[in-house]
């Protein structure tokens, strides 16, 4: 994809490599360690295990990181400042990548908010390497990419780019932004109140449940993803579609699952499975239309 250099504006962090742990108040700090896993990871791994802790401890998923506020009402900062975007983004050819998508889907939404007639909040990206912190909690590499609605920050270790390509077989930069996109999807979402409807819905909910709900708001993400690529379709590239589908293929619950265990087991789903995720990025490339991504009113396995 075609993509401008980054607008040095940008919010952008870079935590370096912190070491540790989860560190903090022992199990409730586990807990929010794992919890960006549970709804704003891109989807590599099961998170059906984290749901039955979370569950079984009297918790619900989303009750600390769903509501994008700290307890006074303020939305948090997080862990570590910002930098000079300019510095950060051109320290290595993945963290200019990653910051030429943000910038461009931070632009995109902007405009769609503003056409809207809707407040437009610009989140931040924070670079960190094996181990940070979020708003949520420890960020480490094993866990992917994730948005935390607490300080409203997207948390990527460039080297995850490595691993879309090397474990899951998806080249490409639009596969790289297709990452981005989808947890900005995740920020759009926050913004929308989407976040805290399901939480809330969530809180009503068997694991079960919560799982699907965890699906469609993660396909909704998915078709957000492809609205920012299909609003700048002028600057994709005739392989770029391939490269999406090939990520969104990669990452779907039920290939995760087979490759994995050698089974599916669709009540554990948590992202949706290879072909809802190709249909849903392609419903937001072909439509460009944030309004045609309603995952919840319908069935979620739409024709590709």
């Amino acid at each position: 994809m075609r993509l401008d250099d980054f607008d040095p504006d940008i919010k952008v962090g870079d935590q370096g490599n912190r070491g540790g742990g989860f560190g903090g108040g022992g199990g409730s700090g586990l807990l929010m360690g794992l919890l960006p896993m549970v709804f704003s990871r891109f989807g590599c791994g099961g998170v059906v295990v984290l749901l039955a802790i979370v569950f079984f401890l009297g918790g619900n998923p989303l009750g600390l990181i769903g509501g994008g506020q700290s307890p006074s009402g303020q939305v948090s900062q997080g862990s570590g400042g910002l930098g000079n975007a300019s510095q950060i983004c051109d320290a290595s050819p993945d963290k200019k990548a990653a910051c030429n998508a943000f910038s461009s889907a931070d632009n995109t939404w902007a405009a769609v908010f503003k056409q809207s007639g809707r407040t437009f909040q610009q989140p931040a990206l924070i670079f960190y390497d094996h181990n940070g912190q979020s708003g949520c909690g420890a960020a480490q590499s094993a866990m992917g990419p994730f948005y935390c609605p607490s300080d409203q920050r997207i948390y990527l270790d460039p080297s995850f780019f490595d691993e879309l390509q090397q474990k899951y077989g998806a080249s490409g930069d639009f596969a790289q932004d297709y990452v981005i996109a989808h947890e900005f999807g995740h920020h759009i979402q926050q913004l929308l109140g989407t976040s805290d409807q399901v939480q809330r819905e969530m809180q009503q909910s068997s694991p079960a449940q919560a799982n699907a709900l965890s699906v469609r708001l993660e396909l909704q993400a998915d078709c957000y993803a492809g609205v920012w690529a299909g609003l700048n379709r002028d600057r994709m590239d005739p392989g770029d579609l391939q490269e999406g589908m090939t990520a969104a293929h990669a990452i779907g619950d039920d290939t995760l699952q087979k490759e994995a265990q050698g089974r599916v087991v669709p009540d554990s789903f948590t992202h949706g499975t290879s072909a809802e995720r190709m249909a849903w990025l392609k419903r937001g490339i072909e439509t460009a239309d944030p309004s045609k991504c309603d995952t919840f009113s319908g069935p979620i396995d739409i024709a590709s």
